[in-house]
């Protein structure tokens, strides 16, 4: 087979860079993960492979072994091995549940996030605002997906109350994930040579938006609950998927836990940081401190109450993880500080 027909068998699963590959090697990529080893898929054939010694060393990082999305080198054999997994360029990852500072990747080499979020009582800003702070860092693009809208009375206030909360820019569909014409939105989303990870809780409708996509009913649905709207893990595992429009999907479990790893930037709440900054007091609490911009903000509606709200609460979860992780890095180093400096705080007043 010629370069330039291998370089089009890898397109078909999202590969974008220069063919890499040896006479006894060869790319693929991971499209599932089983307790019993890996599926992978070359463009032309999916296949089982094992990982190679290296990735089965008690005490590794977890995040250094493959993950759906990755692409990796393989040897021949039975059954093929993996051997070394390639630089990825983009990584959606969140921190696993547990005492225990861990890192779980959810997918690799994907260039948008499409967060879906029913709209009925699975509808919860402050966690579509978590869903984005994870994304932020990823370098994948968020695309904002309300499903069910026949189950809400004012969609467009939905609409324009998230317009409030999200940085300005952030895509927003409203989408019946039965019907194929709504689905059409997402084509430029999953063209030729894209990977999009679809991600939401369970319920929302992820696995009857797959089927459609792929125009064929291969993920198994199910109904929610009356109460919650709250749905069973019907997809038991994330799962890379070729779609007709040459795009590829991962579609993933619902997810209960989506705890911040300490490195979020938190740009979406960029705006309460500028108001910050304006506070009298360079130490200010936003609290009865005179001169608060925060507050003043919040007093005149500019501010919206369950934002701060959920800003102070992602702001507190990322510094826990942030000192967790430090302490992790520092037993790495042998008890040797970080060198990221910290600058001293004290009350001052702003010049």
């Amino acid at each position: 087979m010629s370069d330039a027909e291998t370089l089009e068998r890898l397109r078909r699963i999202g590969w974008r860079g220069a063919v890499l590959q040896t006479a006894d090697r060869r790319l693929a990529r991971v499209v599932a993960q089983h307790r019993t080893g890996y599926e992978l898929h070359d463009g032309e054939h999916s296949f089982g492979a094992q990982p190679a010694g290296q990735f089965l060393k008690r005490g590794i990082d977890p995040a250094l072994r493959p993950a759906v999305g990755d692409f990796v080198e393989i040897e021949h054999g039975q059954p093929p091995h993996i051997v070394a997994v390639l630089p990825r360029r983009t990584v959606l990852s969140r921190a696993a549940a547990g005492e225990r500072y861990a890192r779980q990747i959810i997918a690799t080499n994907i260039d948008y996030v499409l967060v879906l979020t029913g709209l009925d009582g699975d509808y919860n800003p402050a966690r579509i605002e978590r869903y984005l702070s994870l994304i932020e860092d990823s370098g994948a693009r968020p695309v904002v997906l309300l499903s069910k809208p026949d189950l809400h009375e004012d969609v467009q206030a939905r609409i324009d109350e998230l317009r409030q909360r999200l940085a300005p820019g952030t895509a927003i569909h409203t989408i019946n994930g039965k019907d194929p014409a709504s689905a059409e939105q997402l084509a430029p989303y999953l063209q030729p040579g894209d990977s999009a990870v679809l991600v939401g809780s369970s319920g929302a409708g992820k696995s009857t938006l797959t089927n459609t996509l792929l125009g064929i009913d291969k993920m198994a649905t199910s109904a929610v609950r009356s109460h919650d709207s709250r749905g069973r893990h019907t997809t038991t595992h994330r799962a890379l998927l070729q779609l007709p429009t040459g795009g590829c999907l991962i579609d993933t479990p619902g997810m209960r836990e989506l705890k911040l790893t300490g490195e979020e930037n938190l740009d979406l709440f960029a705006d309460i940081e500028e108001l910050a900054e304006a506070c009298r007091f360079a130490d200010c609490g936003h609290g009865s401190e005179p001169g608060c911009a925060v507050q003043a903000a919040l007093d005149s509606g500019e501010l919206l109450p369950e934002r701060w709200r959920n800003y102070l609460k992602l702001r507190d979860e990322r510094e826990e993880q942030a000192t967790t992780l430090e302490a992790k890095l520092r037993r790495q180093r042998g008890g040797r500080p970080s060198e990221r400096p910290h600058a001293p705080r004290g009350r001052r007043e702003r010049e």
